[in-house]
């Protein structure tokens, strides 16, 4: 595994390209995402955001490109390969185990994404750890149905922050929330900065503009514009593809 130069960023994407038939999702995306950093990925519907997303955790394989993690090439490694390496994600749909309760659920997380064998204990401690950073302490023997949407979204980014990630892929955390589980969920991002490195795909640009420490814009499978977020909100080309009409 490279060691990773304190210059280079933590996951560096290299002329990216991703095609189904006749339709271009990846464009030959730039994309740099440093260490430490909340990153955020807006652009309008059909932008190519979640194929983006698939590509590097693994699910979907690129057509054309490279994807380097902690200066290491990862195009070619599986999800499971990848999550080993500390890159995790969360889905836009909750993909969650009914059949086991709310700590069964993050359970199964530690267990899965654990570098070498743990105790049952320890697996249990570290369940509950989680649970308390994700604010869901209190409905540990709770079965998913008796969650909130938002609940739901939020113990989905615990099952993500299990195997303690460099790197946290959330596609869409808002998505489908009122105003109240919305701002938990921003508390619960700003918290977990401290953690793990976060890239993010949202369409509450509100939020993203609070949260990112840069933006980059996703239209038509290109990035059109990448910077800080004051930056960025006020780019020409970024208003007129897809600000304007939020």
């Amino acid at each position: 595994m490279a060691t990773l130069n304190g210059d280079a960023p933590l996951l560096d994407v290299q002329r990216l390209a991703k095609r189904f038939g006749g339709v271009v999702a990846s464009a030959g995306i730039d994309l740099q995402v440093r260490a430490g950093e909340v990153h955020a990925l807006i652009g309008p519907n059909g932008a190519g955001k979640t194929t983006l997303i698939a590509q590097l955790a693994g699910q979907l394989r690129p057509d054309g490109g490279r994807i380097v993690f902690a200066g290491d090439d990862i195009t070619r490694l599986s999800p499971h390969q990848r999550a080993r390496r500390g890159l995790a994600r969360s889905f836009q749909i909750t993909r969650l185990f009914r059949s086991f309760d709310v700590q069964g659920n993050v359970a199964l997380a530690v267990q899965a994404s654990a570098a070498s064998p743990m105790t049952r204990a320890a697996i249990e401690a570290r369940a509950r750890e989680v649970l308390a950073e994700i604010g869901l302490e209190t409905r540990a023997r709770d079965a998913i149905e008796a969650l909130s949407h938002g609940e739901q979204r939020a113990l989905e980014v615990g099952l993500a922050v299990a195997g303690r990630p460099r790197l946290i892929l959330l596609d869409e955390p808002m998505a489908g929330m009122g105003h109240e589980e919305s701002r938990r969920m921003e508390a619960l991002i700003a918290r977990l900065r401290t953690q793990a490195t976060l890239l993010i795909v949202e369409h509450d640009v509100d939020a993203v503009f609070r949260l990112a420490d840069r933006v980059s814009v996703l239209v038509g499978g290109s990035v059109i514009a990448s910077g800080a977020p004051a930056a960025v909100r006020g780019d020409a080309a970024v208003i007129e593809a897809y600000l304007g009409e939020e």
